[in-house]
């Protein structure tokens, strides 16, 4: 008569008679970096993406970000492909500015994406931004996965977020975390934009969707 054998009780068996484990093991979850929005958390040792139309917050999100870092404290390198990045704005939007390297790249997505790369193999960076967001889009796009591949597995098992925002999606399945950033609605009085409310979609394995608002760096 045949008998029947669980998979558990097989494992047990094959375990004690080879002394092995024959279980699989999950890789641990990675830490949570927090931005300083409770919805949304950015994993470290890994590579996030954050894209979306001009006007949709996704710097006011790294700006955040990077704010809620640095009075932690931790260090962090901003890498700017199209030298966009204002400092004044960043410091009044809470960015400890004594605790961020600012990479200024003029132009070249190549050089920045380098630049990228040098600051994770580098360490000591709580956060590494590269800013694609004013560069064209067709120079992103040219960006092989091979190198979006290296990067990941650059910062993989490091303390450091890598951070990437960017108009369109790019890195695809390089990235743990992609968050899209589509404008909801905006509070314009007078000729002044007053803030500015997004619908935050998370992804890409759980897809979740939060509403975020913003408030402008500047306050007449």
């Amino acid at each position: 008569m045949a008998t029947t054998v669980t998979l558990s009780e097989l494992e047990n068996n094959l375990s004690r008679r080879f002394d092995v484990s024959l279980r699989l093991r999950q890789a641990p979850a990675p830490e949570l970096m927090a931005t300083g929005i409770p919805a949304i958390s950015f994993p470290r040792g890994t590579l996030t993406e954050i894209f979306g139309v001009g006007g949709s917050g996704k710097t006011s999100l790294l700006m955040g970000a990077l704010a809620h870092a640095t009075r932690r404290p931790e260090c962090c390198a901003l890498v700017d492909a199209s030298d966009s990045f204002d400092p004044a704005g960043a410091r009044n939007a809470g960015v400890y500015l004594p605790h961020l390297l600012w990479v200024r790249c003029g132009g070249k997505v190549e050089a920045a994406l380098k630049a990228a790369d040098l600051l994770v193999h580098a360490g000591g960076f709580g956060m590494v931004a590269l800013d694609l967001a004013g560069a064209p889009s067709r120079q992103a796009r040219r960006i092989s996965l091979a190198s979006w591949f290296r990067l990941r597995h650059a910062v993989k098992d490091t303390p450091a977020a890598l951070v990437v925002v960017e108009s369109e999606l790019n890195a695809h399945s390089c990235s743990t975390l992609q968050i899209e950033h589509q404008p909801v609605r905006s509070e314009i009085r007078g000729k002044l934009l007053r803030g500015i409310a997004i619908k935050a979609t998370t992804g890409p394995r759980q897809r979740a969707v939060s509403e975020l608002s913003f408030r402008p760096f500047y306050h007449p």
